[in-house]
């Protein structure tokens, strides 16, 4: 923008130049600025060019048709150019001196928008992070919080149209991506020295690092800051150019309009206030006594109305007086008021409604500088050195300056300088500035007769004289200070000789007239037939006297210099504005340029109303189309400059917001997105003002404002429950900030009969109501129409014809309402999380819009009825004996059960009751499947460890057992009595992943099968998570007593194997304990470990069923121990039996005897005997560690190792008591010593108490052998080394 104070050679430059651009218009033609005729002209032209190249010419009928219609568009383009520019004239104005409004500086800071380009940068920025290509380190916590925020928000197809609208920043990104993850912080487990607030900082620094990406920090903030500044406040340039692109002036229409406006003079500006403000009140007299009042609702708002217009002046004028007239001036504008006063006053004839004298008392600066230096000593009389200034203060307005030049006096008996000349000056303000030659008056002692002095003298007329003239007599000066007047002085007096006050008087040119002396060009002021003459020297001279008159004057006639005239009726009229100012020649350069028209024209005569209207709909198109997502709110130039003009041009505040409420909601209509808070500032003005509850007190208001108010009032409610309606979309992830809350707040003030009656809750809530089960219908269909694009998307990607007639099988209608119940999940949680403040306040406080909660709750309902029916439709069709609908209702049950409002509610009931015979018929068929598996496998059993049986199994990929919705388990045999058709269970092998979930080895596979079975299907009851109290405790009952009875059975069934495997087996030495035997064992183990978990009960009867289980176990185990330990006795009997042969006193025993001795004399004959002791000492350790390696659980293998020992003593006790008068065989000695003894240390290493090892049956045993020892060693051939002592011999031995 040119600067207004540009030289005029530049501006000539600038106006030849668009001069040579333009077309001259044709003669007849209405008149038509140039710039625009040749605009209009260049756009003619290529449709001219295309009509002749068309191969047939319209008819002349047609082309006449044509050429009317683009006259009359040239015509309407030229009509709006025309007013446009007459607009800016007025804007201007306001721009150049306000004097009623300030730009604000409290207005909320708007943010700049995200366009399209940006919001895609952003997404490559995310994608560029999710993908790894950044040197951001990251958690895993922040990775999944980074991809569902780009997934869930960036990739919105609502906030694509948030950015269309305009209605997205970059702090709305950060702020949802805050929220985003505030719940997910929350949800992190506790860390030492690390708190969630100092999370929540770091991951939204990396936000902050990965949103910028690879920008300079530092330009951002440097771009952010300059566009802050521009948003807060603007100088009076930048509000011209402003208002240049919102009206579409161009930059040389600006020059020429501020030129000729004279906007850089501000008494000229003061002046145009003062003549709008009288026209204001003129016109409101016109009024008054011509009856043309609008048409108001009440007639006593007539007269009440003229008030107002004569209220609003006054306030401008005192708005006005307490503007300074120029910068830095210290007097104020004259006070306007509609006085008489006539003719020049005496100043003898004061009265105290006129000026008093001191009202006229000037203050003048006088500056004197010497400028030559004579050869001689000399000094000034104002003690002046050479080449230096003095500065005085006088109240004359026509002072004597009087300087005498002094010489120093060489005697010694002078006491005083010596006068060499004096000179006198008059200076006045118009004198010249430069330094000059002045002649002196010498003294008869001066040797120079002829002596000059060269001194500059300046005076400077105070900032309230705003012209004056000089004649050889007096000064005449137009003076302002409360009030414009012209005074005469006479030299060296302050007070003036007449006086004129301006009030009241116009001013003109006038002819010269004859016979009255003192000047050439004349001017008159007349006013009520009283007419005062001046005159000037030259034209020149006329014309800023006249011009600053008709400021003082606050005329509405302008007068026009004879010049002018002169000038465009003469063709050589350069030589006749050689003497015109140059603010005469830029007003003949505007008129020039036709723009005259413009800045002579008469404010007061201006429909104002419509042209604030015009442009405050053109300000807010600007506004919305800038790089600030403003959502309608003006910036604060832009409302200062809307404010001044309606203050200065009477535009009536109604109408005002009226006007901008109509343009803003058309611009909602439009989809763009508006602000509901500043929808609510402007109804609440003009509902507070139709209803007679203004502020500042009763107004008056016209049958327009009504009608036009009910209007709006009409189209903002539609709007609004439009906008409830699509609150997903209207205000998409709660942005902007709290506007659903100032929605419903609106809503409320609309649905108001008036302004002091509040609207009952219950009306409010059933429009609320009903919006909202509409909002539920239109949002379940956008999910459905998602639902089904993506489905499209995925056939047209696997471009297989086949998959489109798979749509219609249960399997993918399944699949597909799974997949709406995720997306009804997500817009629900939405819902939740951006939705649901609207119902707190800023302070937390929940009573302004409680009801809004219960209103989202059954908005939630009727969009999960929604789904219902589909839902409802695809389990129908689904074959009863397929289990693949638990997921969907897992998946609806644990957001539903989480949510406080929908636990249990409509449609949380009706997912019950729809499920819950699945569920029983589920486990039912699960229960029978479970016992046929136990019968046929326990008949099957080959009671082999599992472990060996899945040791060569083919390894298989483990499943996602952390799985939110866990396998449902499958039924693996056919139950009897019911229709189903189970598929055949083959022979049990445990899955590779059995391990997962239950840990356990060496049982059966019957039992493995068995546990694994009650504990999945625990496990999958357990994870429905089923809502009804008494309908899961009904489940976890059942479950638990039918796991009893199961695991009863298992014991009993391999009690009675234990029973018949051990029958079956040898009763020799040569018994070694079957693998079969230690697996039933663990069958036990596992029985008794799995019955804690699958069993426990918690109340009354149930946990004293439980208690028998255990029981039956443990007596089930007692009673397995006492049959081994019976067989281990049975085996230990048959040992005895076979050394009973050498009884004393037997025949056998005799035979036995003799046949030995004869025989080892001529061959080595093996000791009779050991080889008994040997295979039952291998029998028994090898069963031990049978025993110890294979059975799991150490206090069975304890309590079988204490009796076992016990037992064996007992029975070796009993066999010695029965031959407690007989001598034993010195074979059957040695075989009792080696079992004794190896039996004892072996028990003992295998951790047998000293208590169980040392009993007194030990003892007896142990004494009676030490005993037969001794006897024997007496004997021929003695013990051979065999001794109840314990030596390093038996130890090596036993090695």
């Amino acid at each position: 923008m040119l600067d207004p104070s540009s030289s005029e050679e530049e501006s000539d430059g600038i106006v030849e130049e668009e001069s040579r651009e333009v077309m001259a218009p044709q003669s007849g033609s209405s008149r038509i600025s140039p710039s625009r005729t040749s605009e209009s002209s260049d756009r003619l032209q290529p449709a001219s060019r295309g009509s002749s190249a068309r191969p047939s010419s319209p008819s002349p009928s047609a082309a006449s048709e044509q050429e009317k219609e683009d006259v009359e568009k040239l015509q309407k383009e030229e009509e709006e150019r025309k007013k446009k520019l007459q607009l800016y004239v007025f804007v201007m104005r306001c721009i150049a001196y306000p004097f009623n409004a300030k730009q604000p500086t409290d207005m909320a800071r708007r943010q700049l928008k995200i366009t399209k380009q940006q919001l895609q940068t952003t997404k490559d920025r995310f994608e560029s992070f999710l993908k790894g290509d950044t040197q951001i380190v990251a958690d895993e916590a922040f990775i999944n919080a980074v991809q569902s925020y780009f997934e869930v928000f960036l990739k919105s197809d609502r906030v694509a149209k948030m950015v269309q609208t305009g209605g997205l920043s970059a702090l709305d990104c950060r702020e949802v991506f805050k929220r985003h993850i505030e719940k997910r912080v929350r949800s992190l487990p506790e860390i030492d020295g690390l708190s969630k607030e100092t999370v929540l900082s770091s991951w939204m620094a990396k936000f902050d690092t990965i949103y910028r990406g690879d920008e300079d920090p530092r330009k951002a903030q440097q771009r952010m800051t300059a566009s802050a500044a521009s948003e807060l406040i603007l100088s009076k340039d930048q509000l011209y150019e402003m208002f240049q692109q919102i009206l579409g002036i161009k930059k040389f229409e600006h020059q020429l309009l501020y030129q000729a406006c004279q906007l850089d003079n501000l008494d000229e500006q003061a002046a145009q206030i003062r003549r709008e403000l009288d026209g204001r009140l003129q016109m409101a007299d016109q009024i008054a006594r011509a009856g043309k009042f609008p048409k108001f609702v009440s007639k006593e708002m007539e007269a009440m109305y003229i008030e107002e217009l004569k209220s609003s002046v006054n306030q401008l004028m005192a708005n006005l007086e307490s503007m300074p007239v120029s910068k830095g001036g210290e007097f104020k504008l004259q006070k306007l008021k509609r006085g008489h006063n006539t003719s020049i006053i005496d100043m003898g004839q004061e009265d105290e409604n006129q000026l008093s004298k001191s009202d006229v008392v000037l203050s003048f600066t006088l500056e004197v500088r010497t400028v030559l230096k004579l050869n001689r000593s000399l000094v000034f009389m104002c003690v002046l050195s050479w080449g230096t200034q003095g500065d005085f203060t006088t109240t004359h307005p026509l002072p004597a300056v009087k300087v005498k030049l002094f010489t120093e006096s060489t005697g010694v008996l002078a006491l005083e300088d010596k006068e060499l000349g004096r000179v006198v000056l008059h200076p006045t303000p118009n004198s010249p500035k430069q330094a000059e030659l002045h002649k002196m008056t010498v003294t008869k002692a001066c040797p120079d007769q002829d002596l000059k002095i060269k001194l500059a003298v300046r005076m400077d007329k105070p900032q309230n004289m705003k012209a004056c003239g000089y004649n050889p007599d007096n000064l005449m000066g137009c003076i302002c200070q409360y009030t414009f007047a012209v005074c005469s002085y006479r030299e060296k007096k302050s007070e003036p000789q007449e006086l004129l006050q301006l009030d009241g008087y116009t001013v003109d040119y006038t002819d010269p007239q004859p016979g009255l002396d003192g000047g050439r060009a004349f001017f008159n002021a007349v006013k009520e037939g009283d007419t005062v003459i001046f005159a000037s020297d030259d034209e020149q001279d006329r014309i800023l006297w006249v011009q600053a008159m008709y400021r003082a004057t606050g005329q509405s006639h302008k007068p026009v210099p004879p010049t002018q005239v002169q000038k465009l009726n003469s063709k050589g009229g350069a030589a006749a504005q050689m003497d015109a100012p140059i603010s005469q020649f830029y007003a003949d350069r505007a008129q020039k340029h036709g723009m005259d028209e413009f800045i002579s024209a008469n404010p007061c005569s201006f429909d104002h109303a419509l042209l604030f209207k015009m442009v405050q709909r053109l300000t807010l198109d600007h506004r919305l189309n800038d790089n600030f997502a403003c959502l309608g709110w003006f910036s604060p130039g832009q409302v200062f400059v809307l404010d001044e003009y309606c203050a200065r041009n009477g535009v009536r505040g109604c109408h005002r917001h009226l006007c901008y409420l109509g343009d803003l909601l058309e611009r909602a209509d439009a989809g763009l997105m508006i602000d509901p808070t500043l929808l609510h500032y402007s109804f609440a003005f003009c509902a507070s003002h139709v209803h007679g509850n203004r502020p500042d007190g009763l107004g008056t208001v016209t049958v327009e404002e009504k009608e036009r108010f009910e209007e709006i009032k009409e189209r903002l409610r539609v709007l609004l429950e439009n906008q409830i309606t699509n609150f997903r979309y209207c205000f998409p992830f709660g942005r902007p900030e709290g506007a659903l809350k100032a929605t419903l707040s609106l809503l409320e003030r609309v649905l108001m009969k008036d302004i002091v009656t509040p609207v009952p809750q219950e009306e409010v809530k059933a429009v609320i109501r009903k919006c909202l089960e509409q909002a539920a219908q239109i949002n379940y269909q956008h999910i459905t129409d998602y639902a089904r694009e993506e489905v499209e998307k995925t056939l047209k990607d696997q471009k297989d014809p086949e998959n489109v007639a798979n749509l219609a099988t249960p399997a993918k209608k399944l699949e597909h309402v799974i997949r709406l119940a995720e997306l009804v999940i997500e817009v629900l949680h939405q819902n939740q999380d951006h939705h649901a403040e609207a119902a707190v306040t800023s302070t937390g406080d929940q009573s302004a819009f409680a009801w809004w909660s219960d209103l989202m709750v059954e908005h939630a309902e009727n969009f999960l009825s929604l789904y219902g029916v589909e839902m409802d439709a695809a389990l129908e069709i689904q074959s009863p004996e397929s289990w693949d609908s638990f997921p969907l209702f897992q998946l609806l049950n644990d957001f539903l059960r989480a949510d406080y409002h929908l636990c249990n509610g409509k449609f949380h009931k009706h997912l019950q009751d729809l499920y819950a015979p699945l569920v029983v018929r589920y486990v039912d068929l699960m229960e029978s499947s479970i016992t046929q598996s136990i019968h046929r496998g326990f008949e099957r059993e080959s009671w082999e460890p599992v472990k060996s049986l899945t040791s060569n199994l083919p390894n298989v990929n483990l499943p996602n057992v952390n799985l939110q919705i866990p396998k449902v388990p499958n039924l693996p045999v056919p139950v009897a009595g019911l229709s189903v058709n189970l598929p055949q269970m083959p022979s049990f092998s445990t899955p590779s992943w059995m391990a997962a979930i239950y840990d356990s080895d060496n049982g059966s596979g019957t039992s493995e099968d068995l546990f694994w079975k009650l504990d999945a299907l625990q496990t999958f009851i357990r994870d429905l998570h089923w809502p009804e109290e008494e309908f899961a405790k009904h489940l976890d009952n059942r479950m638990k007593l039918m796991s009893s009875d199961m695991i009863e059975t298992s014991v009993k069934r391999t009690k009675t194997a234990f029973e018949s495997k051990l029958a079956k087996s040898s009763r020799s030495t040569d018994f070694r304990i079957p693998l079969s035997l230690c697996t039933m064992f663990n069958v036990m183990v596992d029985a008794k470990d799995q019955s804690a978990k699958l069993c426990a009960m918690e109340m009354g009867q149930e946990k004293q069923y439980h208690s028998q289980i255990d029981e039956l176990i443990e007596e089930s185990v007692k009673d397995m121990i006492s049959l081994l330990v019976a067989k281990f006795m049975v085996i230990l009997e048959s040992v005895l039996a076979k050394i009973s042969r050498y009884d004393e006193g037997t025949l056998f025993s005799s035979f036995l005897s003799f046949t030995v001795k004869a025989a080892s004399k001529y061959v080595d004959v093996p000791k009779p005997g050991m080889d008994v002791a040997d295979g039952y000492v291998t029998f028994v350790r090898h069963s031990q560690d049978i025993l110890r390696d294979k059975v799991n659980e150490e206090v069975y293998i304890e309590r079988l190792f204490d009796q076992w020992f016990t037992a064996t003593m007992n029975l070796l006790a009993t066999w010695l008591t029965e031959r407690m008068e007989q001598q034993l065989h010195v074979y059957q000695l040695k075989i009792l010593i080696r079992i004794v003894k190896k039996k004892y240390r072996d028990f003992r290493l295998q951790g047998v108490l000293d208590s169980t090892l040392n009993s007194k049956a030990y003892d007896t045993v142990r004494n009676r052998l030490i005993l037969e020892e001794a006897t024997a060693s007496v004997r021929e051939g003695g013990m051979q080394g065999i001794s109840m002592k314990d030596s390093d011999e038996e130890d090596e031995e036993d090695d």
